[in-house]
């Protein structure tokens, strides 16, 4: 039985895909579980589509930095669909609204199911324009970017910004984001990726492959590194004094903050929040045509593992989505 609404007083059950042991794409599956109810201040949301995002997989296979993952546990953040029910106090949204938005992160409430509970401020209404695919692509990226560009760099018009691995999923969002706001962008990206990357604004896109980065750009006022390794220490390399670098890949780069400090750049990891102000603005980006998510691939429910083999092969142009609901 898929979603069923039941009669009254029965336990309704939904869909969703669970995991009972850290591990490969393999752990994943389709189980049927109790459907959650929303608590004060939270929604329950029908999830029509669930972005799925490189901590997801780190979260399946060894916990990663998600909160409440005792086993078993539903993955997913990013929800588009349609409010079922709301909990006591709760103002912002009625049932029949259609929402998107990043549900609970770092804490595990489960999107990769047809039914999720979460905080009513951790969303906001769907723009029109798009589809529940289309939004629920979004919101980690889209906040992700927002935070590091105007809440850590403060970025103003006409600054230069250097992001990493542009054609991914944050990275092609962040190009986005970047010239919304009136930034100067410089992208690296392998060069079949730079028709897609000029396309999305960058005004220069750099072949990673054949040049090093820190050889052929200098002078910039932020850095959003999105790949990690060695690229947060040589992009220290790049930028001017009093820049900032933002790391998204993991918290040992904070060991840079010490070096940079001495040439006046703050720098170091950052881990998206829940933002309903960004969101907002975020959706405003998408409703003026400023933004908008490449989806690499549209994959059912049931075929959850199959999208983490896709996403972990690091190959993928945008987000990848799981379709819950026929009809987003």
């Amino acid at each position: 039985m898929s979603g069923t609404s039941g009669t009254s007083g029965t336990v309704q059950r939904m869909r969703a895909v669970s995991q009972d042991e850290f591990g490969g794409p393999e752990v994943l599956r389709v189980v049927e579980r109790d459907r959650p109810q929303p608590g004060p201040t939270e929604i329950l949301v029908r999830v029509h589509a669930a972005g799925v995002n490189p901590t997801d997989w780190k979260t399946r296979s060894w916990g990663g930095v998600a909160t409440g993952r005792e086993l078993p546990f539903v993955l997913g953040y990013d929800v588009s669909g349609v409010v079922e029910a709301v909990g006591f106090g709760v103002t912002l949204f009625q049932p029949g609204d259609e929402v998107f938005g990043m549900a609970g992160f770092p804490r595990l409430l489960g999107a990769y199911a047809e039914f999720i509970a979460a905080p009513a401020r951790h969303f906001v209404h769907k723009p029109a324009g798009i589809d529940h695919v289309q939004a629920a692509a979004l919101p980690l990226v889209s906040l992700t970017a927002w935070q590091a560009f105007v809440d850590r760099a403060e970025l103003r018009p006409g600054q230069r910004v250097l992001i990493h691995a542009a054609a991914g999923g944050v990275g092609h969002v962040a190009v986005q984001i970047a010239k919304s706001l009136g930034a100067y962008v410089i992208a690296t990206a392998s060069a079949g990726k730079h028709e897609f990357v000029r396309g999305l604004g960058a005004d220069e896109v750099i072949d990673y492959t054949a040049a090093a980065f820190e050889t052929v750009v200098a002078e910039v006022d932020m850095v959003l590194d999105t790949v990690g390794e060695d690229y947060s220490e040589r992009s220290l390399t790049v930028l001017r004094d009093g820049g900032t670098l933002v790391s998204l890949t993991h918290p040992k780069d904070d060991a840079l903050v010490p070096v940079a400090a001495e040439r006046g750049i703050r720098a170091g990891f950052m881990l998206v929040e829940p933002d309903r102000r960004a969101l907002l603005a975020v959706a405003e980006l998408v409703e003026s045509g400023q933004l908008r998510a490449e989806v690499a691939a549209v994959l059912p429910l049931a075929e959850a593992a199959k999208a983490h083999e896709l996403g972990e092969t690091g190959r993928t142009v945008g987000k990848l989505v799981l379709r819950v609901a026929e009809e987003s």
